[in-house]
């Protein structure tokens, strides 16, 4: 066991709050656990002595500022170092949102209940932030509420080491839109981990925004649960850093159950982004579709590890699962793996990866019409995920992505100049 975790398991000692009985529970299993090593497959393209090696810079809220995304109306709550600042105003009726030390007497026996349905207990981070995390806020959308403003969990980290959880349940027939942002490029250390319990016809409009870099490592997840004939689109973006990883559980544990997810990852210098995904077909009649692309520069290394297991009674499933890199530069590196594991006769599943580097055609069409090599490589690795940008309904939100990827872009001139 190291430094850190040994920490990790003395600080969770002394929990007493209204979940210390679920943070006993996990601090055992974490007591059980390994640090893991190059040997651990999950972890083995995943340096984690680099957070044995941090050196946190002093966290202060000096510099942090909340931009608004444009043209769009969002319940912001706003998270600086771990700490929540502030919450929205004039909820709409049906919907509460507290924070997660502070919840009710009334919401506290329903939270401890589904506290951790939706993550699995086999990660280790995840099992750390439950011991851990102080800040956060449990969401309830009541049955039949149609939320029209997106509510937005905004993280900003500049230093220190920071834990937070958030449960959000979706009661029967509902819908809302959740907005997980996270800033920051500082040394410091976060895990944020966020369960969603879809009901029964209900719809999620899930983003998670990890767009911390530099020093920053983050380590982190999203977790669903799906009732029958709910709905879930889930767009996720990774930029890389030091260390960054994401795990991603999608359940179906109800009939009829329908989720499109699409991941996008840029990275650069000798930034990391290490994404899993798992989905769990456990009822007849599921839907999963899932799209990653990666473009990947200089020295950068991306992991994609995605696994869709359909049980033996989830019979009529549709499931496909798409990986698709680009490399701008011959030291840069993916590692991909995708998987099947079907126990049902009577599905249609596909799955696939490629990892290619630019089309020269495509490339010289451009040049010959006036565009210079630079522009063009641009220009062809954003079209490349554009497709999926497009897919998002709300359209301010996928104008802001667009312009915060093509700063990205910009900030790549270097890499892709170098190819």
């Amino acid at each position: 066991m190291t430094n850190w975790l040994t920490e990790t398991v003395s600080r969770g000692i002394d929990a007493s709050d209204w979940l210390a009985e679920n943070r006993r529970q996990s601090l055992l299993k974490l007591q059980d656990r390994t640090w893991p090593t190059r040997k651990t497959e999950a972890w083995r393209y995943v340096p984690l002595g680099t957070l044995e090696r941090l050196q946190p810079a002093v966290a202060s809220s000096a510099g942090y500022s909340a931009e608004a995304i444009p043209d769009l109306t969002t319940l912001d709550l706003v998270f600086v170092n771990g700490e929540l600042l502030s919450l929205p105003d004039n909820l709409p009726a049906g919907v509460t949102i507290e924070p997660l030390a502070e919840v009710s007497s009334r919401q506290q026996a329903w939270a401890e209940s589904v506290f951790n349905a939706a993550k699995p207990d086999r990660h280790l981070f995840g099992l750390a932030n439950d011991v851990l995390a102080k800040a956060g806020v449990v969401i309830a959308v009541a049955e039949g509420v149609q939320l029209a403003e997106p509510i937005r969990l905004l993280h900003w980290q500049n230093g220190g080491e920071a834990h937070s959880r958030h449960l959000v349940q979706l009661a029967d027939g509902s819908s809302a839109t959740v907005i997980e942002q996270h800033l920051g490029d500082a040394a410091s250390f976060n895990t944020s981990f966020a369960e969603y319990l879809i009901g029964a016809r209900a719809e999620l409009q899930h983003y998670r925004f990890a767009l911390q870099t530099g020093a920053a490592i983050n380590i982190g997840g999203c977790h669903f649960n799906l009732a029958d004939h709910s709905q879930l689109r889930s767009t996720l973006v990774g930029f890389g850093s030091d260390l960054a990883r994401l795990d991603v559980d999608i359940n179906h544990t109800g009939e009829h159950a329908e989720v499109l997810q699409n991941a996008i990852y840029l990275l650069a210098g000798k930034e990391l982004f290490d994404l899993h995904t798992n989905v769990e077909h456990m009822r007849p009649n599921g839907i999963t579709e899932q799209n990653v692309r990666g473009i990947v520069g200089d020295h950068g290394k991306a992991v994609f590890n995605g696994r869709i297991h359909i049980h033996r009674y989830a019979q009529k499933t549709l499931a496909e699962l798409n990986n698709r890199n680009l490399l701008l530069t011959r030291t840069a590196e993916v590692n991909t793996k995708p998987e099947l594991e079907i126990y049902a006769d009577d599905v249609r599943c596909a799955h696939g990866a490629t990892v290619a580097e630019m089309d020269d055609k495509a490339l010289y069409y451009l040049q010959s019409r006036g565009v210079s090599e630079v522009d063009a490589r641009i220009m062809l690795n954003f079209g490349f995920i554009n497709e999926l940008i497009e897919q998002i309904e709300l359209e301010p939100l996928a104008a802001w992505l667009q312009a915060v990827l093509k700063d990205r872009f910009a900030s790549l001139r270097q890499q892709v100049q170098g190819v």
